[in-house]
């Protein structure tokens, strides 16, 4: 039996975590991936007292200090949930089951998927969903970055460093990435912005060796040797429909500014949640768990506001 139960190892949960910890609360966080979607992050620029630092780093940091408070952390994925008299059972893909009393949600989100033809054929064969993982496999080579958020011009940055050349397509006019970043992207000579145009499929045979371009002018095919897809996340939901939480129209956790959803003793934090004005980055995830902590033990001790 646990105080409080979390779903979730990136900046949210881990801070979750260490909150609640610091809280004396018995807690168990369950994730697949300790760390998160920031573990594949080349570079972090903006979380408080790291001028720079790699998100792997980062996100290592915050898993040692759960665990030198305590922290038990399952390496596994939840596959179901359930509430049984006044208790959260969560259920594990090993067949485990651990009861808490109060449950904070911060699974995060998984990559968007462009949905073309070649996509899911040419996948680890030319399509990637991750610079910091792939990028050195393209020195010397052209590829392509699709979308026009942080993650796609910090990728192409990345990218800029083994490639002779990078292309970033975006579907809009401007580029929406942090002006810094930005700014950075135009000045890097082997880095060229494709706007308003889509990437309509991924061709090749063994591996990819080209991609259609859908723009102003129509349609074109342009060689590239790797696609680098950055085009956002789907909030994972799976558990809050199975408890009957509360979503926003794009599928995101409805939270109160204390982090707490429509059903009792169930909280949320990070990107899959309504919170901080919508802003995704490090900081926020982090202080959303903080809060939703603070609002468990709250909960836990009958001491609900």
């Amino acid at each position: 039996m646990y105080d409080v139960l979390v779903v979730g190892g990136g900046p949210a949960g881990l801070s979750a975590s260490i909150y609640a910890s610091r809280y004396n609360l018995k807690v168990l966080l369950v994730s697949r991936e300790t760390g998160g979607q920031i573990s594949d992050a080349d570079k972090v620029c903006n979380y408080p007292g790291f001028v720079e630092v790699s998100g792997f780093e980062l996100a290592s940091k915050f898993a040692e200090h759960a665990r030198k408070l305590g922290v038990k952390i399952k390496d596994a994925e939840v596959v179901s949930v359930r509430r049984d008299d006044g208790f959260f059972v969560v259920e594990t893909e090993d067949d485990m089951e651990f009861k808490a009393k109060s449950l904070i949600l911060a699974p995060g989100k998984v990559k968007r998927k462009l949905n073309v033809n070649g996509e899911a054929e040419f996948l680890g064969k030319g399509v990637s969903y991750c610079a910091t993982c792939d990028g050195p496999f393209y020195r010397e080579r052209t590829v392509v970055v699709v979308g026009g958020s942080d993650a796609a011009t910090t990728s192409a940055l990345l990218l800029s460093r083994y490639a002779n050349k990078v292309y970033v397509v975006y579907r809009r006019a401007k580029l929406r990435s942090m002006p810094s970043w930005v700014t950075m992207v135009k000045n890097t000579k082997n880095i060229e912005v494709i706007y308003s145009t889509i990437v309509s499929e991924i061709m090749g045979e063994n591996f990819v060796n080209s991609v259609v371009l859908d723009g102003p002018e129509g349609k074109r095919e342009m060689n590239v040797d790797g696609v680098f897809i950055e085009i956002g996340g789907v909030p994972q939901v799976s558990l809050a429909k199975e408890l009957g939480v509360k979503l926003d129209q794009s599928d995101h956790i409805v939270v109160k500014p204390n982090q707490s959803t429509n059903v009792r003793g169930v909280f949320a934090a990070g990107d899959v949640t309504t919170g901080s004005d919508g802003f995704q980055q490090v900081v926020t995830a982090a202080a959303e768990g903080a809060i939703a902590a603070r609002s468990a033990y709250r909960y836990v001790e009958g001491d609900e506001r």
